[in-house]
């Protein structure tokens, strides 16, 4: 696998925008997905954001695998951060956020009071990859309809405050990918769950190497969903062949439709139809 090397213009005025603004907020909500904590994690935003409060929310953890979840958390609490996790489409995410806000911020409202300044409203900013789930966790948050959504990257196209309560105001930024990925298994993971667009990269590849994935650390799931006997790694095509067989993926001649089975096949890995999938592992980055 190659160097991935994705930078458009837009996401490098994203990176101009958050820079400006920095200045004007209290705490950096860092969403990642929790399927990919590490292959989600934009070391630029890392950068950007210096030495500024953060808070990390593992998105999406409804999606990932329970057990590798807990590890994460475990994990970041060993590296000195705050972490939760956040199911964007249900749930109340608010009162786990503010709860760590007022932990994360504590110093700083010791230090306006004993100025005697008057308790505000924390000012967040919210920063992470393209379809990590910024928008929906917004809106869940606002608990109305304050930030565009949409299942594909590049929804958010600029920058809005968004009021909260009367605790937390946050703002909305666009998602920033990095220039190029020098790890090619981050690019196929972002690739799987949909972070980059299918367009990016060739649809084959990323599922065989969502197949493949799955095979070795979760064996028996796809054979499961499709009612596979068995999976030769060496010959995909009989993997796909079961596949379209098993959803009526078929052409005229009863030949099998293969695009549309790579279609389905992404499509039940990023909506759980498979099970509760993580495709980054602790034990690989410690």
């Amino acid at each position: 696998m190659a160097q991935i090397q994705w930078f458009p213009g837009h996401m490098a005025k994203a990176r101009r925008l958050v820079e400006a603004k920095m200045g004007l907020v209290d705490i950096v909500f860092e969403l990642l997905d929790a399927r990919i904590p590490k292959s989600s994690a934009n070391p630029v935003i890392a950068e950007i954001i210096k030495n500024k409060p953060r808070l990390i929310i593992l998105n999406k953890a409804d999606l990932a695998d329970p057990n590798e979840l807990n590890k994460w958390l475990y994990y970041y609490k060993k590296q000195g951060f705050n972490a939760i996790t956040t199911n964007s489409l249900a749930g109340d995410s608010i009162k786990k956020v503010l709860p760590e806000c007022d932990k994360v911020l504590a110093n700083i409202v010791a230090k306006e009071a004993a100025k005697g300044l008057k308790p505000r409203a924390y000012r967040a900013m919210v920063l992470g990859i393209p379809n990590v789930g910024k928008s929906a966790f917004i809106n869940r948050l606002a608990k109305r309809n304050a930030a565009k959504t949409g299942d594909k990257p590049g929804i958010t196209q600029a920058q809005q405050y968004i009021k909260v309560s009367d605790k937390l105001e946050l703002l909305d930024n666009p998602g920033i990918l990095w220039p190029k990925f020098e790890d090619p298994h981050v690019g196929m993971k972002l690739s799987l769950i949909g972070s980059i667009k299918d367009e990016i990269l060739p649809l084959e590849e990323i599922v065989a190497y969502g197949i493949k994935y799955l095979t070795h650390y979760y064996p028996g799931l796809i054979e499961k969903r499709y009612q596979i006997d068995t999976i030769d790694l060496n010959d995909l095509l009989h993997v796909y062949d079961a596949i379209g067989r098993n959803r009526g993926c078929l052409l005229s001649g009863n030949q099998i439709d293969y695009e549309r089975v790579m279609h389905i096949f992404l499509d039940d890995l990023r909506h759980q139809k498979i099970g509760n999938l993580s495709f980054d592992k602790v034990e690989d980055y410690v």
